[in-house]
């Protein structure tokens, strides 16, 4: 049962997927995370190990709804506490013993994208077979459930293959995704063939296969896509972003949704603070929101400020992971403009002291590395400046802005 005195920790998407292997033994030997030498490493946050060491020297680990999955004591040793039970394709992530008493005697076939006539036709050749889609976080372009839907049509038209959820996750390192692959996919098999696929063999795919990649992922047009304008306050974003919701809306042909800062503090964030952590708490409310809109082909227009480059990284993280495309636009315009523009007086009380932790006075702003466009409103109109964001989507296959008249092509 789980102990009510631990504190609690939400693993990232690929420390969650570790724990999975940890827990269904395609890990083994090792014993938990954050061993000598091992990639797989759990980073919990200050604050949750000065409570685990005060309590018990151990930490939760729990699920987005918070049931707890196991226990982690603070050298690494996992204890599991329960089994996620729900999720699409849930009866495919086996755990090795139980793919070792179905699936023993056949090949196995690491698939991590969907298949085409000419692997299939490989493959048909090996006799049974299992299909161990890696479907951890960032292994695949295509998304878990695309990834499941392609292999399982797969195994429907060779007839006799078994298929099996393998959540695999990329660290970004080629030689070590390829090391630690080789081990898991090994731990699976359990002595039994293995066969890598080429891993561009060309050749089409099969139309039942086609479907669910272009459902899975659509052209650019038609990509559930998040506008994030960060800057200073009084840069201009906020303009900006109604200025575009505006034409987008006009233009007609896609679901648009404004959440601009002001107004989901209103209702989507009222009782928070401005400290630096409900600031940040903000940030991430509206990213969640932004990336479910693109998660359903919506597009979500954003403008923050968005001080922290590391809340940032979150939200785009959220977006993409939920199918969406992220384009952060950072509205560049000076310090000593956005004071210029002040109506509100809110710098001169900031250089006051009269409001404390106030963006570009008395708390940072880091500039965006990863902006899509970088936009300077100082001495220009709004319609010049949007330009400058409208032709970017416009190159990037985004949106079709053909008919948008005020772009000059």
């Amino acid at each position: 049962m789980p102990n009510q005195s631990l504190p609690q920790y939400h693993p990232t998407a690929r420390e969650l997927d570790d724990l999975e292997l940890l827990l269904g033994g395609a890990l083994q030997p090792t014993r938990g995370f954050n061993e000598p030498g091992s990639p797989v490493t759990l980073d919990l946050p200050h604050d949750v190990v000065e409570a685990a060491t005060a309590q018990g020297g151990a930490v939760e680990l729990v699920d987005p709804e918070g049931l707890p999955l196991a226990r982690v004591d603070l050298d690494g040793a996992v204890t599991p506490l329960s089994h996620a039970e729900h999720g699409p394709f849930r009866r495919l992530y086996l755990s090795v013993a139980e793919c070792r008493e179905r699936y023993a005697g056949r090949t196995w076939i690491p698939v991590t994208d969907a298949l085409t006539e000419i692997q299939l036709a490989e493959i048909r050749r090996l006799g049974p077979v299992v299909l161990l889609a890696l479907v951890g976080h960032g292994t695949s372009w295509l998304s878990t459930v695309g990834l499941l839907r392609a292999t399982l049509a797969a195994a429907e038209l060779l007839g006799d293959a078994g298929v099996v959820a393998c959540p695999l996750a990329s660290r970004g390192d080629v030689d070590l995704d390829h090391h630690l692959g080789v081990q898991v996919v090994e731990n699976y098999a359990d002595g039994d063939p293995i066969v890598g696929l080429l891993a561009d063999p060309g050749g089409e795919l099969a139309d039942d296969i086609v479907d669910i990649v272009d459902e899975d992922r659509p052209p650019p047009e038609e990509q559930g896509l998040v506008l994030f304008f960060t800057g200073l306050s009084g840069s201009g974003k906020s303009t900006l972003a109604r200025a575009l919701t505006d034409r987008l809306l006009e233009r007609g042909g896609r679901t648009v949704t404004s959440l601009d800062g002001d107004v989901v503090r209103r209702h989507l964030s009222a009782g928070l603070t401005f400290s630096k952590a409900d600031r940040e708490t903000n940030i991430r409310r509206i990213g969640w929101v932004a990336a479910e809109i693109s998660r359903h082909g919506g597009v979500a227009v954003c403008s923050p400020i968005a001080p922290f480059d590391e809340t940032r990284q979150q939200v785009r993280e959220m977006v993409e992971d939920a199918g969406g495309a992220f384009f952060l636009v950072h509205v560049a315009t000076p310090l000593e403009e956005c004071e210029r523009r002040d109506r509100k007086g809110l710098y001169a009380k900031a250089r006051r002291g009269e409001i404390p932790e106030f963006t570009g006075i008395s708390s940072p702003y880091e500039e965006p590395e990863d902006a899509a466009v970088r936009v300077d409103t100082t001495g220009r109109s709004i319609e010049e400046a949007l330009d400058d964001v409208l032709l970017v989507l416009r190159d990037s296959g985004h949106l079709d802005l053909r008919d948008l008249n005020q772009l000059n092509y």
